[in-house]
């Protein structure tokens, strides 16, 4: 029999090691894969921020942002993301000092931020000098998601986030376009198995009982009607996030969980911490837990 050199085994042995302990590795890998793609397909955690306003001649709405991401990064350590619903900053200095600031802020979060856009960053001041949708995008569009025109998609497991641009350029109040409503319907309508979340910054209902028509022109979405016939009668619609009003508002509707979040910047009191608000939401197959926490 034909005797292996000594050093000709060690490097064999050497190597048969390294090859077990590649093998082993990559079948931990797999698992661990396996076991994060089972994770994100049972269920999703979230945080929904909206109309948090900052505004750098209003140092408190910088600290209070701070706040928000100290909040989170504090408590809510297996979030998937954040949500920012509109009216992030007030988009009224010069160039585009509030929206870096902004970004600065939450970029310090231990999870990704997606955004869409609301009235205040599409009627800047002065209206000469804004932040357009284009710059918006630009400084905010993540690769993680698909773009179409002005809106986006970011697919989660079975789950599937739509960011609508619902705003009307120099206009308070907003609407779905036509664009925007073709773009959600095929989703819906193509893609069955995959819930869906809307997240978009005006309201599709006076919820506070308002019986002033220029309220409620300005607050509600202006084809509020059509948008919830075409799209709420889809069974894999499970939610619909939005803002504006600085209302709380959660209801049922055609199957569909459609969620107003109280604004996180609260005119009537906001000195007081314990206004300063956003939502969280755990959403485990079709099944919603979602409740308002404060900065503090």
């Amino acid at each position: 029999m034909n005797r292996i050199p000594r050093r000709d085994l060690l490097k064999s042995g050497a190597a048969a090691l390294a090859a077990s302990a590649i093998t082993s590795t990559l079948s931990g890998c797999s698992s661990l894969g396996a076991k994060r793609a089972a994770k994100r397909k049972s269920g999703m955690r979230f945080i929904h921020a909206t109309d948090t306003h900052l505004d750098l001649g209003k140092p408190d709405t910088v600290k209070w942002m701070e706040m928000l991401v100290e909040k989170i990064n504090r408590e809510y350590g297996s979030l998937d993301f954040v949500l920012f619903g509109g009216d992030n900053f007030n988009n009224n200095v010069q160039g585009k000092d509030d929206a870096i600031k902004f970004k600065q802020i939450i970029d310090k979060l231990h999870c990704p931020t997606y955004l869409v856009r609301g009235n205040k960053e599409s009627t800047p001041t002065p209206a000469s000098d804004p932040l357009d949708q284009p710059g918006f995008a630009k400084m905010f569009f993540s690769d993680d998601f698909e773009v179409h025109g002005r809106d986006w998609k970011l697919m989660n497991g079975d789950y599937a986030i739509l960011g609508i641009d619902t705003t009307i350029e120099q206009h308070g109040n907003g609407m779905f376009s036509q664009q925007s409503l073709s773009f959600v319907e095929d989703e819906l309508k193509n893609n069955p198995s995959t819930s869906y979340i809307v997240l978009n910054h005006q309201v599709y209902d006076n919820f506070w009982k308002s019986d002033d028509a220029k309220d409620i022109h300005k607050y509600v979405l202006n084809n509020a009607d059509v948008a919830k016939k075409r799209l709420f009668s889809y069974p894999n619609l499970l939610m619909t996030l939005s803002g504006h009003k600085h209302l709380d508002s959660v209801t049922k509707q055609q199957g569909t969980t459609v969620i107003a979040t109280l604004g996180f910047v609260v005119p009537q009191d906001p000195d007081n911490l314990n206004d300063h608000q956003m939502r969280y939401v755990e959403i485990t197959g079709a099944k919603i837990n979602e409740k308002l926490v404060s900065i503090v």
